[in-house]
């Protein structure tokens, strides 16, 4: 069930004074990350509205209104988050992404930060990643044991493809480091191409998706291709030409 909005109130002579670095615009944003984490969310979404900024997580895969900030606050916000990802603050013009990291209760994460220029002010999104991926275990996420046997037993075919398909923040990216992690023995080479490289694995070859370099998903695959690979992860297939290569593959 959705969780009931509420209002976060300042005083005047506090809002006149609010800047990037001050600690009511510091404060705001860590409890928003925080609460997020501890709600195990997969996104943050901070949007304009027209009198005020909704902020919503996205838990099991659906947005949920967790808290309306002030309209008043809204550039400052976005302001702070931009300096902590490495952005252009004075840059609203075009879309951008960066990248921070934070900590809660003696574990890291990740956070990646993407904003979009919107009527009414930029929208913020920020996915929460958790760098600890060594706990990550198949088990925790297949929890029918019929249901975790039959899953290992395609996992662990030889030869086929898998398709791993379902709506954002349904646990994908965690599904498929989950099976990376059985996988990863120094028997296997394995190779990944994604866009971006969320985490990092020992003993896996990851490679970035770069368009301004000409390394696209089609063309990283068929290079690939020749690098003798036992297992090809494929983060995205965006095009009918990627699709066919994965196929063929």
């Amino acid at each position: 069930e959705e969780k009931s909005a509420k209002s976060i109130q300042y005083d005047e002579a506090e809002q006149e004074s609010v800047t990037v670095d001050s600690s009511p615009i510091a404060k705001l944003v860590s409890s928003i990350v925080d609460g997020a984490i501890d709600a195990r969310a997969s996104d943050i979404h901070i949007e304009p509205q027209g009198s005020d900024v909704r902020v919503r997580y996205r838990i099991d895969g659906t947005l949920r209104t967790t808290v309306n900030v002030p309209l008043s606050v809204q550039q400052e916000m976005v302001s702070h988050i931009k300096i902590m990802a490495d952005m252009d603050i004075s840059e609203r013009r075009i879309p951008q992404d960066g990248h921070m990291t934070t900590s809660r209760d003696n574990q890291d994460y990740d956070l990646r930060v993407s904003s979009l220029p919107a009527i009414g002010g930029e929208k913020i999104v920020i996915r929460i990643l958790n760098k600890d991926v060594d706990k990550w275990s198949l088990d925790e996420i297949v929890t029918s044991q019929d249901d975790n046997q039959k899953f290992r037993s395609i996992v662990n075919n030889p030869y086929g493809m898998l398709l791993l398909v379902g709506p954002t923040g349904c646990g994908k990216t965690t599904t498929l480091y989950a099976i990376l992690q059985l996988l990863n023995t120094t028997e296997r080479n394995i190779v990944t191409v994604e866009d971006p490289v969320e985490y990092r694995l020992d003993g896996i070859t990851q490679v970035q998706v770069s368009p301004v370099a000409g390394r696209t998903f089609a063309s990283a695959l068929r290079s690939i291709l020749r690098q003798d690979p036992d297992i090809i992860l494929i983060g995205e297939i965006r095009d009918i030409e990627t699709a066919e290569i994965a196929v063929s593959a």
